[in-house]
C-alpha cells in the first residue's frame, strides 16, 4: 500500500490484555497460543483489504483504505477469538482494538502522525475484548451501520500525551460482549478522586458542557443542581476526571454529606489536603494560603445541608485567584460569580428503540439498569422477552439514576415484569440496597 503515503487511511492497533503476566508463567503454551493468535489477526485482517505494518509487541499494527474495512477487519478478528479453542491453561485471550482514520507519513515501511497517535492511544486505555474507535470513524460510518452493529457512546475521555479530551465509542455487535469496565485512562492517576466502583453510563453531552463551563476562564464557581438521586456526585467525578490535565495543583473532592455542622466544612476540606490547623492562624486562612497561588480544582459534594458555610467557599475563591470550586447540591448558593449547571435524569428509551434489543441496550437508562442487575444476578440478560419491561421501568422511574439501581438490584428475587409491576409503590418497594 505505498500509494497511501500522505493519504487518509484507516489504522488499527491490537493488543493481548496481560501477555506479560502469561509470558511469565506459561511461556511454552503461550508460544503455541501466540502463533495461533497472529495467524487469526493476520488472515481477518489481509481478508479485509488489510496489510499488517509491524508488530508491536504481542499485537498489531494494520492500515486499511478505508473506515468500513477496519472496523469489518475488529469484527472478524474479535469473533475469531472468541469462537477458537485456546489452550486450556491460558484461556481464551483477551485482545484489545483501537482504530482511527486519518492522514498519515510512510517512511521506511512504517506510518507516522497524529492520526497514528490516537489509534495507538485508544487501544492502550481499552480493555480485553473491546474495540474503540474514534470521534472520525464514528461520523463516517454511524449512517451505514447494520441493524446488528451500533456504535456506543463513551463519553470524553483524556488519552495519554494529548493536549484535549477526546470522544470516545465502542463497536458493538449482538454477538460480541458488550459490558466493560472503565476506560483505562490516566486521569485516576494524576488525582486524589474516590475510585468508581462502577463503570459511567452516558452523560456524554452533560460532561462536555460542564467541562466546558467549568473551563471558561472567567468561572470560578459552578454549582451542579438537581433531585437526590440525579447523579449530581457521579457527574462532577467525571468532569473532574475529563480536566484532570488542566490543574497543575491537582483536584481534591470533599464529601461533605456525613458533614452536619457547616462550621466543620473547612475542616473536612483540610483532611484531604492533609493540613493541619497552625496555632496562630485560622483553618480558614491556612485553606487560602494553600489555595492562594495554586491551578487546582476543589469539589465540594453534598452541599445542601451545609448552606452555612457558603462564606467560607466566597472567602476561598476571593483569595485564590486560579482555583476553581465545583459544588453539587439540591440547591444553588445564591453566590456571586456562580454558575448553575442543572443535572437531567438519564436520557429515556424511544418506544421506536424496543424494535431491537441492540438499539434499546445502547439508551443511557436502560444500560445503567442492565449494568447494575448483572451485578446483581451475574446471569441476567437483556432479550426479547423482557427489553419491553426494563424500557417501562426506566420511564415509570423517570431516569432517575438511583431508583434505576435500586429497581436494578431487585433482579435477583424477581423478573423485570414483576419489578414493573410493583412501582406503583415504589417508595416502599425500592427502599434499601447500598
Amino acid at each position: 500500500m505505498s500509494d497511501l503515503a500522505h493519504r487518509t487511511i484507516t489504522i488499527m492497533f491490537t493488543d493481548i490484555v496481560g501477555s506479560t503476566r502469561l509470558w511469565e508463567d506459561l511461556p511454552h503454551e503461550m508460544e503455541s497460543t501466540l502463533a495461533r493468535h497472529d495467524a487469526l489477526l493476520r488472515t481477518c485482517i489481509e481478508q479485509h483489504g488489510g496489510e499488517v505494518v509491524k508488530s508491536t509487541g504481542d499485537g498489531y499494527m494494520a492500515i486499511f483504505r478505508d473506515a468500513w474495512q477496519g472496523v469489518s477487519a475488529a469484527l472478524a478478528a474479535q469473533r475469531a477469538l472468541a469462537n477458537e479453542r485456546w489452550d486450556g491453561k491460558i484461556g481464551r485471550l483477551q485482545v484489545r482494538m483501537g482504530l482511527n482514520t486519518g492522514t498519515a507519513e510512510r517512511r521506511a515501511g512504517d506510518y507516522y502522525g497524529p492520526a497514528v497517535n490516537r489509534a495507538a492511544r485508544l487501544v492502550s486505555v481499552a480493555n480485553g475484548g473491546q474495540i474503540l474507535i474514534s470521534e472520525t470513524i464514528h461520523k463516517l460510518l454511524r449512517n451505514a451501520l447494520s441493524a446488528d452493529l451500533v456504535f456506543k457512546d463513551l463519553g470524553y475521555h483524556r488519552l495519554r500525551d494529548l493536549s484535549q479530551v477526546e470522544p470516545v465509542f465502542q463497536l458493538l455487535a449482538a454477538d460480541l460482549p458488550s459490558i466493560f469496565p472503565a476506560l483505562r485512562t490516566p486521569d485516576s492517576a494524576t488525582t486524589s478522586l474516590p475510585v468508581q466502583l462502577t463503570p459511567f453510563i452516558g452523560r456524554t453531552h452533560e460532561i462536555a458542557a460542564a467541562s466546558t463551563l467549568v473551563s471558561r476562564p472567567d468561572v470560578s464557581l459552578v454549582t451542579l443542581t438537581g433531585p437526590g438521586g440525579t447523579g449530581k456526585t457521579r457527574l462532577s467525578l467525571q468532569v473532574a476526571e475529563a480536566l484532570a490535565g488542566h490543574f497543575a495543583a491537582g483536584v481534591t473532592f470533599v464529601a461533605l454529606a456525613s458533614t452536619k455542622d457547616p462550621a466543620l466544612v473547612p475542616d473536612a476540606v483540610a483532611r484531604e489536603l492533609e493540613i493541619i490547623e497552625q496555632p496562630e492562624q485560622s483553618l480558614v486562612d491556612s485553606l487560602c494560603r494553600y489555595y492562594a497561588s495554586k491551578e487546582a480544582l476543589l469539589i465540594l459534594d453534598n452541599f445542601e445541608h451545609v448552606m452555612a458555610a457558603r462564606p467560607f467557599v466566597t472567602e476561598l475563591l476571593a483569595q485564590a485567584p486560579r482555583l476553581k470550586i465545583i459544588v453539587t447540591s439540591r440547591e444553588i448558593l445564591h453566590l456571586n460569580g456562580e454558575h448553575e449547571h442543572p443535572v437531567p435524569p438519564l436520557l429515556l428509551p424511544d418506544p421506536a428503540q424496543t424494535a431491537t434489543t441492540i438499539l434499546l441496550s445502547t439508551n443511557e437508562s436502560v444500560a445503567l439498569f442492565v449494568q447494575r442487575a448483572q451485578a446483581a444476578s451475574a446471569n441476567f440478560t437483556l432479550h426479547e422477552d423482557n427489553a419491553r419491561a426494563v424500557a417501562a421501568i426506566c420511564v415509570r422511574l423517570d431516569g432517575l439514576p438511583l431508583a434505576i439501581e435500586l429497581a436494578a438490584a431487585r433482579v435477583r428475587l424477581f423478573s423485570p415484569q414483576q419489578i414493573l409491576d410493583r412501582l406503583d409503590n415504589r417508595l416502599r418497594f425500592l427502599t434499601g440496597g447500598a
